[in-house]
């Protein structure tokens, strides 16, 4: 990107964004950094940074592991989301399916492939990279790769997953995918993810 490629903005503060704006790799100095909690599959960090100028400024950073989301589509268009309690909300959200990736050099859409399978209990025959989503990097490292997945078929019953603790209470719905436009647009559906991939799959079907 180069900054003011096309000239300033004509009435407004800002210069008009050049055609590829986007995110960019980038960091500042870190003058100091301490370690609050460490796992293995979240830590919490204090770091000091250095702005171009010189000023030093502390920022909490939350660093988990990579995830996967999953847009499972069935053959009439209609899309799977699970039910699950969320402690730190307080809430039963509506999410797409989706996880950490927590096994050892497994990669992003076998982890994928996985959770769509503990978690919907179905499996895919094709799958097409989606989206990368962010959740919140003001203090998190947070990123999650979505697939989506079409093809889907039934695991079979003697090979599904025993699912434990707020997964035992999960549920599984079956949405036509219009009406997980409205539920996003609505705000029935608040989780990021799904909010993120549900109107993205939206805004390709009709660009």
């Amino acid at each position: 990107m180069t900054d003011g490629a096309e000239g300033p903005h004509p009435s407004l503060p800002g210069r008009l964004a050049p055609r590829g704006v986007g995110d960019q790799e980038a960091s500042w100095p870190v003058a100091a950094s301490e370690s609050f909690y460490d796992t293995s599959y979240v830590s919490l960090r204090r770091d000091t940074i250095v702005d171009p100028a010189g000023g030093q400024h502390q920022r909490a950073v939350v660093q988990p592991r990579s995830a996967v989301g999953v847009l499972a589509l069935d053959d009439e268009d209609r899309l799977l989301l699970v039910a699950q309690y969320r402690h730190a909300v307080g809430r039963r959200m509506v999410e797409l399916p989706a996880g950490v990736c927590d096994v050892e050099g497994e990669d992003a859409l076998t982890t994928a492939a996985r959770e769509l399978a503990e978690e919907g209990d179905v499996q895919a025959a094709h799958w097409e990279h989606h989206l990368v989503v962010r959740s919140s990097p003001g203090y998190t490292s947070e990123a999650l790769t979505v697939f989506r997945a079409t093809g889907l078929t039934p695991v079979p019953l003697d090979e599904r997953t025993e699912r434990h603790a707020e997964e035992a209470d999960m549920a599984q719905w079956w949405m036509p995918f219009a009406d997980a436009v409205d539920a996003v647009l609505d705000g029935r559906i608040s989780n990021g993810v799904a909010v993120g991939s549900i109107l993205a799959e939206h805004a390709r079907r009709t660009r």
